[in-house]
């Protein structure tokens, strides 16, 4: 069985930094894309960043491109989202996810496995 476990969220001013882990475990880690998505008070789940099996290509949603930064520890099972320059806007519940196939994909349906989420709280 697959498990995610995200953690390093918390409380933080605008401005200020974060960064974000997920420990996989229950399925071999490195031939799978990981995502991180976040969903905010009365929003849909949104897409904020994936990376590819070997962590050579990344994607990222506009409006966290040049301030996020997600990476991967294949030897350690553990992708990263490091989070700069944050805003309010950016409060949410983060959840990573493993993709189901190739590629490195933003749509939140080409995803299997979640984990539970961690929250990020971005006082102004």
């Amino acid at each position: 069985q697959v498990q995610l476990v995200e953690s390093g969220g918390g409380l933080v001013q605008a401005g200020g930094s974060l960064r974000l882990s997920c420990a996989a475990s229950g399925r071999t880690f490195s031939w799978f894309a990981m995502g991180w998505f976040r969903q905010a008070p009365g929003k849909e789940r949104e897409f904020v960043s994936s990376i590819s099996w070997n962590g050579g290509n990344t994607d990222y949603a506009d409006s966290v491109k040049g301030r996020f930064t997600i990476s991967r520890d294949n030897a350690k099972n553990t992708v990263y989202l490091q989070m700069n320059s944050l805003k309010p806007e950016d409060t949410a519940v983060y959840y990573c996810a493993t993709a189901t196939g190739l590629g490195y994909p933003s749509n939140a349906y080409e995803y299997d496995y979640w984990g539970q989420g961690t929250q990020v709280t971005v006082s102004s």
